[in-house]
């Protein structure tokens, strides 16, 4: 099929099934999304965020302003993922219990609207790395219409700049979670330290980056073309993580990939 036929297929499966609520970030992937569950269903189409810990600093505005491009009616929820005792005790599944807990709450919005579908934006490039968030959103029967029609990343991308949004560029931003290692607890502490580092690093133009917080360790992912300009900066950057709590300031050779802390998990 090609990238046309894929929309057109989704707008239909869409507009089959009446309404649709849309578990919705603000990245590429959701935003695209919601954009076809809008063209499909009109005033039947919301989309929900969800204003938590693990969300990245500045990720709520971004999707705010998103969804008013999109012209789809934006509902925002509260939901701590730490309240979810498996998901804070950082197993390598813990995503599996963070999707678990709100999908829960989206169904409770589903049910007041009377939204007989939620749908999710995993797309077929996401079937290959460790996903364990996956197996919860089919067991809670969540609709993947990227994943039916075989929808890539990149297509998905493409798709964004025929439909003119503004993301279409964006980086992946995974939650804040994803800087934790796997059994160590993660905390509200820990979360905010490292939100507030990235976004300390993204004002300095380091658009892609992570933190990943080592027990007090920042172990800094940035592209490798950008390690040059990122050690000139190495004094400020030092003092002002250090500032937020953190006891070493490290960077990571090997640069940003996403996912780096499943590196761990091979061989397993």
């Amino acid at each position: 099929m090609s990238v046309n036929d894929k929309v057109q297929s989704i707008t239909e499966a869409l507009k089959e099934r009446g309404s649709a609520l849309v578990a919705f970030s603000g990245g590429v992937d959701s935003s695209v999304l919601a954009a076809l569950a809008y063209r499909a269903l009109g005033k039947y189409a919301v989309a929900v965020t969800a204003d938590s810990p693990t969300l990245a600093p500045g990720e709520l505005e971004c999707a705010k302003g998103v969804a008013k491009e999109i012209g789809i009616k934006h509902i925002i929820i509260t939901y701590d993922e730490l309240g979810e005792p498996e998901f804070a005790r950082n197993p390598v599944d813990r995503c599996y219990y963070c999707k678990k807990g709100l999908v829960r709450e989206l169904k409770k919005i589903a049910e007041e609207r009377g939204i007989n579908t939620i749908v999710e934006g995993t797309n077929l490039s996401d079937l290959k790395g460790h996903r364990p968030g996956r197996r919860a959103v089919t067991e809670e029967g969540v609709y993947n219409p990227f994943i039916e029609f075989g929808v890539a990343k990149e297509e998905i991308r493409e798709i964004a700049r025929e439909l003119g949004l503004s993301v279409a560029d964006k980086p992946s931003m995974a939650c804040l979670s994803s800087r934790i290692p796997y059994g160590h607890a993660i905390t509200h502490e820990a979360l905010e330290r490292v939100g507030k580092a990235e976004a300390y690093l993204q004002s300095l133009g380091f658009n892609v980056v992570r933190v990943r917080d080592h027990n007090g360790i920042a172990r800094i992912e940035v592209m490798p073309a950008e390690m040059a300009r990122f050690l000139g900066m190495r004094e400020a950057v030092t003092s002002r993580l250090k500032r937020l709590g953190f006891s070493y300031v490290t960077l990571d050779l090997m640069g940003f990939r996403s996912g780096s802390m499943d590196e761990v998990l091979q061989g397993r």
